[in-house]
């Protein structure tokens, strides 16, 4: 499994063992919303903030994503679907990890919504991507949540916990989860993922303060790190977001830190 390590690496920070991705595939769903119209500018911010992996479409890569500053770990993303489409929460497969591999990717992403109308084949599309991640030695993260007519609230610790843990069965190196709220609550799926476990930054929200105390929840909990996408790339200054980010995850900093680096 040595290409995996060397690639994880890539997107880990080798010394923390933890790590801060931001997702930036956001356009193929509900379109250029603000902070994603101009990708090499935004993209630029988040790198220089010290983002370990930033996560796109293929197309966007194609179209060359990177300005200055220096390398961050590639995450492309392999599902997708619309906001136009009669069922939203029905993924498809949009590109292969061959394709990935000929981009230059670190890693892939595939997102499954549990609970929803199609998801079946989106969890064949989990087993099949997994096993060509595996012949590939391409890092797979599985974005797993529970929506759908069943999930009468996405957040809840059962529904996240068995996400993951089914996430995890089918092959997947990296889950990423939303949050249950609590540290206590968090722990149990930590506990129950037999590997990392990152957290998702969800809508936009209220405060930065809101923001630093869902991270820093999930760390307590054992969590390996966040991927934030919105929260980060929408600020008013992603720059300096991230960092904060960065130093709750890295070096261990609380909430009065965070808060000051965006000062």
């Amino acid at each position: 499994m040595i290409g995996k390590k060397i690639r994880m690496e890539r997107i880990i920070d080798r010394n923390s063992g933890k790590t801060v991705i931001v997702p930036m595939d956001h356009g193929v769903t509900v379109g250029p919303i603000e902070g994603l119209a101009d990708m090499r500018a935004t993209i630029s911010q988040i790198v220089a903030g010290g983002a370990n992996a930033i996560l796109m479409h293929k197309g966007i890569v194609r179209a060359g994503h990177r300005g200055t500053g220096k390398d961050v770990g590639l995450i492309i993303h392999l599902s997708a679907s619309t906001s136009m489409s009669p069922d939203p929460l029905a993924k498809e497969l949009v590109c292969t990890v061959e394709e990935a591999i000929r981009l230059g990717a670190d890693a892939v992403s595939i997102h499954i919504n549990l609970g929803a109308e199609t998801d079946r084949e989106m969890l064949r599309q989990l087993g099949f991507v997994s096993s060509i991640c595996m012949e590939w030695q391409m890092p797979l993260i599985a974005m797993m949540y529970t929506r759908g007519p069943k999930i009468k609230n996405e957040y809840d610790v059962e529904n996240i916990k068995h996400a993951a843990r089914v996430g995890a069965e089918l092959g997947a190196d990296i889950i990423k989860v939303g949050y249950t709220g609590t540290v206590e609550s968090f722990a149990e799926v930590v506990e129950g993922c037999p590997v990392p476990v990152v957290i998702a930054g969800g809508p936009k929200m209220d405060s930065d303060e809101d923001i630093f105390a869902m991270a820093e929840g999930a760390l307590k909990a054992g969590a390996a790190g966040l991927s934030i996408g919105r929260n980060a790339f929408q600020h008013k200054d992603p720059v300096k977001m991230v960092k904060a980010l960065c130093k709750m995850v890295h070096k261990g900093a609380g909430i009065d830190v965070a808060m000051a680096t965006l000062k």
